[in-house]
């Protein structure tokens, strides 16, 4: 098991992880989204 944390903190660092995400300039996100659960009538 401590390997597995070890190789799971190495590839986060190694992935460049350093804070909250960043838009990249010139990208817009807009929209809804919902979530839930639809009943069928019957």
């Amino acid at each position: 098991m401590p390997r597995l944390a070890l190789l799971c903190l190495l590839a986060l660092a190694a992935c460049g992880v350093d804070g909250a995400p960043q838009a990249p300039s010139g990208v817009a996100l807009t929209g809804t989204a919902q979530t839930g659960v639809a009943r069928d009538g019957g």
